[in-house]
């Protein structure tokens, strides 16, 4: 477990040091791609490099055991869940209602504009450098900020657990790059539709780009299947 990165994190916690915050710090680090599923997350290397306490971590991993993003095993410890095919359906389900609709909604260039050209922008550094888990971070970072365009909390909120679920599930991809690099340009021409106000077209090639998207990972899935 890649814990020694989180001392970077304490930071973070300022002078409150509330699970909410921890919670917020490991949700990130999963979304990353730090944490793969069935990783073991041992409570003295995450309190030791966060300087907190063993009872703020604990109701830290019992906020994001109810994200549905780690799970606790009795007499193991605490541990990032290992999601299935019915998670893989849902997940996009909700994507596919969220952001499309948020996209259709679109009819002037939206006011984050400039967050969701940034997130392409490090899509295409992280290509560059040949950084496969940079370019995923970067690719979940453009989804988010497409979400971002309604301008509601709750929804920012939702789907920042959607796609720190969603990290899980793009490990079961055998090669990253195979999987993540062709989607970029796909980011580049929704940036495009965006910049041109037109929220019909940003749908349509959000809802095929899910679309394919889904294929692809229930195609993982099932070849993952023991005969």
């Amino acid at each position: 477990m890649d814990a020694d990165g989180l001392v970077a994190d304490r930071a973070l916690l300022g002078r409150t040091s509330t699970a909410e915050r921890v919670a917020g710090i490991l949700r990130t680090r999963v979304s990353a791609g730090y944490f793969p599923p069935g990783t073991r997350l041992a409570e003295e290397d995450i309190t030791e490099a966060l300087g907190i306490s063993r009872n703020t971590l604990r109701e830290a991993f019992r906020l994001l055991t109810h994200e549905r993003l780690l799970e606790h095993k009795l007499n193991r410890g605490v541990f990032v869940r290992v999601l299935d095919m019915a998670d893989v359906l849902d997940l996009y389900r909700v994507r596919k209602h969220v952001e499309c609709s948020v996209a259709r909604t679109v009819t002037e260039p939206p006011p984050n504009l400039a967050d969701i050209a940034d997130a392409v922008r490090q899509g295409e550094l992280s290509l560059g450098e040949q950084d496969w888990r940079g370019l995923g971070t970067a690719n979940i970072r453009f989804h988010q900020e497409i979400v971002a365009v309604a301008g509601s909390p709750r929804l920012d909120e939702l789907m920042r657990g959607v796609l720190a679920e969603l990290r899980l599930v793009f490990h079961v991809m055998a090669n990253p790059r195979w999987f993540h690099e062709p989607y970029l340009s796909r980011n580049r021409d929704i940036l495009a539709a965006l910049e041109r106000g037109n929220g019909v077209e940003a749908e349509h090639l959000l809802a095929k780009y899910l679309d394919d998207a889904e294929r692809q990972l229930v195609e993982a899935y099932t070849a993952r299947r023991p005969a």
